[in-house]
């Protein structure tokens, strides 16, 4: 596939971008900063300005489409561009900065008629990552029908870029999933940072005591990218197991005292429930932090 791909030199984008490509896909990184990774093409683009977005994902990609008959269009859009969370510029800008930017990807995506539209969403949709003070879900596991109430700028701009989303897919029939991503995690963060949450489950609790592999994260864009015909969905993304030690069954005693418990859970398995896109994406991630350290 021609993939357009947004934000692809951030934490989560380089990892999956650079995945894309070992699958043999050819993909443009559209972002401030290059990459740098030698089978990605770095197109720099300012998504907050309309012209610039649909211009790029208009254009060529690489000096060798030159060589082809007639110009080619892009197969897939995967949306990953962001100012990524709270306390990084003003909360107007992150808020103004996302829902913009997202809005002028979808808009040059349907318009120019890109079949498939992948785009980040967030955990922190759910209200409870950037929450003041304490704040539990309504109940665990914590799935797609859990309302979305966020009161911080970031969360925010998110739930405002899936409703535009599903708005552009209603008036287009394009297929647009949104990805709602758990702390995302790269594979030499283990041994520095999953000590400390075995030694205190307290400080998973805004993270719902979820994560998710970078690796794992490729995969489930790629399944979005092969799974056809869904219309708008929404799906959680994250890995099968918890982030921490402790028994699903200590965690709710804990701190989840008093939450309804929709369904019984596994010993280990993740309160941000990962069913829905096992079941229609076939998502099937394979890696664990116990893979790295042993407790």
């Amino acid at each position: 596939m021609r993939i357009f791909f947004t934000g692809g030199s951030g934490k989560a984008g380089k990892h999956v971008a650079a995945h894309l490509a070992d699958q043999g896909h050819q993909v443009t990184n559209a972002d401030l900063v290059p990459l740098g990774h030698p089978s990605v093409a770095d197109l720099r683009v300012d998504l907050t300005d309309a012209g610039e977005t649909y211009s790029a994902m208009a254009g060529l990609a690489t000096m060798d489409e030159l060589d082809l008959p007639q110009l080619p269009s892009y197969d897939a859009v995967v949306h990953f561009a962001a100012i990524p969370r709270i306390l990084l510029v003003p909360d107007s800008a992150t808020y103004e900065t996302n829902v913009l930017s997202t809005f002028n990807v979808l808009e040059a995506a349907t318009r120019l008629g890109v079949p498939k539209i992948v785009f980040a969403s967030s955990e922190t949709t759910y209200g409870i990552c950037f929450a003041q003070g304490e704040r539990k879900p309504l109940y665990v596991p914590v799935d797609e029908e859990h309302p979305t109430v966020p009161e911080d700028a970031y969360a925010m701009s998110k739930v405002a870029g899936e409703v535009t989303a599903r708005s552009f897919q209603a008036r287009t029939g394009t297929d647009v999933y949104g990805l709602r991503i758990n702390n995302v995690i790269e594979p030499d963060e283990y041994a520095g940072m999953f000590p400390a949450f075995v030694e205190d489950p307290s400080l998973r609790r805004r993270n719902v005591f979820a994560y998710i592999d970078t690796r794992d994260l490729g995969h489930m864009v790629q399944r979005c990218l092969e799974v056809d015909g869904l219309g708008y969905e929404v799906f959680n993304v994250a890995n099968p197991d918890m982030s921490v030690a402790a028994t699903s069954q200590e965690v709710r005693d804990r701190f989840y005292d008093g939450v309804e418990l929709r369904r019984e859970m596994g010993r280990d398995e993740t309160f941000y429930a990962i069913d829905k896109a096992r079941d229609l994406l076939g998502f099937d991630p394979q890696h664990s932090w116990r893979d790295h350290l042993t407790v």
